[in-house]
């Protein structure tokens, strides 16, 4: 069994006897939630712990990766170009089509009433600052402080300048210097899966005290936010078809009948990786030259995770939209901009290590409690479905844009 299903069945058998014990036996029910939630919330603080250092390492060595891979060659760079794009363009549509899908189909009030008073530990919603302290905000005087105050707008513009830098370096300082961040990140890595090996029994923990002051509420409550993420997820990764027909000159019936094997397959491994090998062959029946597949899918695969950004944004829009945490425009576009930049940071890790890495930075800058990700991260493979088969479409989608313009040269030549 794996750790992901031993989570979900945690998360099932916490919130019932959360539910049952505090409606058949009230004192026990009081006991059990004072220590549950004291265990639940020393576990969801191994998490946070790891955010921090994991994030601003995985940026840095995503940054030098990026840019040595550019120096690759003209397809090579232009294929790191449309990867950026992607990204940003992803956390875009998950900033307009979150707010939509939650005004269509709204969370219950009864339902994200109770939830906010079981999780008594989030922290009460910060006051937005003005416009002028915003922006001064973004440039700061020490990152160290930053870092320390989780604020982690600024710390990652300066995480940014500094991997840039460093990507100007000689090779061999810069070698050195992507050596230790990718080690740094190699460790957190396994601190946060050792973290994650006990998340069965920090699940348990917070389900149980969740169950016990909200009831069924909270069932239904995770049904809405499971269906609301999928829905952002199907959406942006169905924009594969017209990057693939329009960007990538392929026919929609083509397109959709080579990417349906790949889709099948991304669903029952929930791997890009493993998906590999046959989205090579079905990239080269849509007449992608293997030379370019050969260069785009493996780029796609380690750099790109289309559907990262909008459905890690929609997460903690759901759960701003849950606390009530009103957000405004400025908002939006530094939840974009963090959404893109961690998601590109964390693609090769796996799902539940990149959710906390991903979602948290965005949560913890707006001032959006991050105590509900730990009961969330339980339910992530469902959503992980939706995610996994927009990706790979995507990279297959790419590998047919990179390819075009290489046919229309070759055309132009001949």
């Amino acid at each position: 069994m794996s750790n992901a299903t031993r989570i979900l069945i945690a998360l099932v058998i916490g919130l019932a006897l959360g539910i049952f014990v505090t409606a058949q036996f009230p004192a026990a029910g009081e006991k059990l939630d004072l220590i549950l939630d004291i265990v639940g919330t020393l576990w969801l603080n191994g998490l946070r712990m790891t955010v921090v250092p994991l994030v601003v390492a995985l940026v840095i060595t995503g940054i030098v990766k990026s840019a040595e891979a550019a120096r690759a060659g003209p397809m090579a760079a232009r294929t790191i170009s449309w990867i950026v794009v992607m990204m940003f363009m992803s956390a875009a549509l998950g900033a307009l089509l979150t707010p939509m899908v939650l005004s269509l189909w709204p969370m219950p009030q009864e339902s994200a009433a109770a939830l906010r008073s079981a999780l008594t530990t989030a922290p009460a919603v910060a006051e937005q600052p003005s416009l002028r302290d915003f922006v001064v905000a973004l440039v700061p005087t020490n990152p160290i402080s930053a870092a320390a105050s989780d604020s982690i707008l600024p710390l990652l513009i300066f995480t940014l300048v500094f991997a840039f830098a460093v990507t100007r370096l000689a090779q061999e300082p810069r070698a050195h210097m992507a050596g230790f961040f990718s080690a740094l990140a190699d460790a957190m890595i396994l601190v946060i899966e050792w973290v994650l090996k006990l998340a069965p029994i920090g699940v348990f923990a917070l389900a149980f005290v969740v169950g016990a002051r909200s009831g069924l509420a909270a069932l239904g409550a995770v049904a809405h936010y499971i269906v609301t993420v999928s829905i952002v997820g199907i959406i942006v990764g169905a924009f594969a078809y017209p990057i693939a027909v329009f960007a990538g000159k392929v026919r929609f019936r083509d397109f959709a009948r080579q990417i349906a094997p790949v889709q099948a397959f991304a669903v029952s491994t929930q791997s890009s990786l493993a998906s590999l090998p046959l989205m090579l062959k079905k990239s080269e029946a849509l007449g992608v030259r293997e030379s370019t597949a050969g260069l785009v899918l493996p780029m796609a695969v380690a750099l790109l995770r289309a559907t990262g950004p909008a459905m890690n944004l929609a997460v903690a829009l759901y759960v701003a939209n849950w606390f009530g945490v009103e957000l405004d425009a400025f908002d939006y576009g530094a939840a974009i901009f963090i959404a893109a930049l961690t998601s590109m940071g964390a693609v090769s890790l796996p799902g539940t290590v990149s959710f906390v890495t991903s979602i948290a930075p965005i949560c913890i800058a707006l001032g959006i409690p991050v105590e509900p990700l730990a009961l969330l991260i339980a339910v992530e493979t469902l959503p992980d479905i939706f995610r996994t088969t927009g990706n790979v479409q995507m990279d297959v989608a790419l590998a047919t844009a990179i390819e075009a313009p290489e046919k229309e040269n070759a055309h132009a030549i001949s």
